[in-house]
């Protein structure tokens, strides 16, 4: 999509904080953190939101797990406990419409998350 600014991360027309790559998924610092480490996890592929996957994008998913287990270990977090999150539309605070995995950790998190 050629408004949307993760797909403009992935195309390098936007350079973000990158944190990790592969083929399918990148990882960079958020710029509004909530945590004192708050990573976002794209798939490069555009998905506007979870409603918007099918079956065979289950893959893509595991992906995105993976690469915030990756993430973890890089920012130190595998071991002290680390939060991901995924909103879907706005009234679940997603705010911008591409799929992403927030990764956020380095501090106690509380539940209900709210």
């Amino acid at each position: 999509m050629t408004d949307c600014i993760f797909c403009k991360m992935v195309s390098g027309e936007i350079e973000p904080d990158v944190v990790y790559e592969t083929d399918d998924v990148l990882a960079f610092r958020d710029l509004n953190p909530q945590a004192p480490t708050h990573v976002l996890i794209i798939p490069k592929k555009h998905y506007s939101t979870t409603n918007d996957l099918q079956p065979e994008n289950a893959e893509l998913m595991g992906k995105l797990v993976l690469a915030a287990q990756k993430v973890a270990e890089i920012e130190g977090l595998s071991e002290q406990g680390y939060r991901m999150v995924l909103n879907c539309n706005e009234g679940a605070g997603q705010t911008v419409f591409h799929i992403h995995l927030h990764v956020l950790g380095g501090r106690c998190m509380q539940w209900p998350p709210g």
